[in-house]
């Protein structure tokens, strides 16, 4: 009996023991895996820091981002915005389509947050930026080539060379009827449309075929809204326009796009072309300029920075060309 009490005696003893020493090594483990040096009493100080990385990333956003601008780069913004409230559904991201110059006169009057361009900031807008204490990034976004196309039933143009292009849209042009372009062409009137003066596709076009003299203003249909141009020129057997690829590619099938000879044989736009460059000179680079007070806001920062890092792999998808990843990185690197 004695010898029992004993043995029960020294087996309890010697579980006690493995209990504390069980204890022990756990504490240890954890200050181990908390601080990263091999123990010390840091328990307390080092909990938040393991926390801290999953409030960040968990943590939901609210408020509204206001953009406005091109309805060239509309679509890619508009992609933006939505995958993005699956991510942070709180946040409302409404954009607008005033036009390049229309988006440019709300943001350096700070009433936007975000501005859509299809060609850069003229140095007037950014004076005026400036004298509203607005400071900015310029952020490129993708590449686009800008289309010129006339309907389905155009039966009679195979290309057009950039001096053709010129004599039918420059301010002051005589020229009436297909035949005043090229012999052979029929004797009908040329329906012209294009987008309007405040539209970043106007200015780019302006420049790059018009040497920036202007286009002419009669027989011609403007409208900042690209869907009424698709309606327009696709309506019309001798009619001819110009805009966005994403717009052709959305409406080819009642559209016809125009191949462009700028001196080295006429070339279509198509991803390839338009990422080259060799569809000179219509392709272009296309922007959001963002208010670098407004990215002080987190829902701002957020948004910009998800827009950089994941447009790339939407613009295909809306009808544009992704710029390479090394330029996406120089835009990101902006943000930081």
């Amino acid at each position: 009996m004695t010898k029992s009490k004993t043995i029960k005696g020294i087996i309890m003893t010697a579980m006690a023991a493995m209990l504390v020493f069980t204890a022990a090594c756990g504490n240890n483990g954890g200050n181990e895996g908390s601080a990263g040096n091999g123990g010390g009493n840091n328990t307390a100080t080092n909990a938040p820091a393991t926390e801290k990385p999953a409030e960040n990333t968990d943590k939901k956003l609210s408020g509204e981002i206001k953009v406005d601008g091109s309805s060239t780069v509309f679509p890619l913004t508009e992609a933006a915005a939505e995958e993005f409230r699956a991510v942070q559904p709180d946040v409302r991201v409404p954009v607008g389509v005033s036009g390049t110059g229309g988006g440019f006169k709300q943001f350096c009057a700070g009433e936007i947050a975000i501005s859509d361009a299809s060609r850069p900031i003229k140095d007037s807008e950014a004076e005026t930026c400036k004298a509203n204490g607005i400071e900015f990034t310029e952020l490129s976004v993708a590449f686009d080539g800008l289309s010129v196309v006339v309907s389905k039933e155009n039966d009679f143009i195979d290309h057009l060379t950039v001096e053709e292009l010129n004599k039918i849209f420059k301010t002051g042009s005589t020229v009436m009827k297909w035949s005043d372009v090229r012999d052979g062409w029929p004797a009908e009137e040329i329906v012209m449309f294009s987008p309007g003066a405040d539209s970043g596709t106007y200015d780019y076009f302006n420049e790059a075929i018009l040497d920036k003299e202007g286009i002419r203003n009669d027989n011609i249909s403007f409208s900042e809204d690209d869907n009424t141009l698709v309606v327009g020129i696709s309506g019309s057997k001798y009619g001819i326009g110009y805009f966005g690829y994403a717009y052709y590619e959305e409406n080819q099938d009642k559209l016809k796009v125009v191949p462009i000879d700028g001196g080295t044989g006429a070339i279509a736009p198509s991803y390839d072309t338009i990422k080259d460059g060799s569809y000179s000179p219509l392709s272009r680079p296309l922007f959001i300029y963002v208010s670098n007070k407004e990215l002080e806001r987190p829902e701002v920062s957020e948004f910009v920075n998800f827009y950089i890092n994941n447009i790339g792999s939407m613009a295909g998808e809306v009808g544009y060309v992704a710029l390479p990843d090394e330029q996406y990185a120089e835009q990101a690197a902006k943000l930081k």
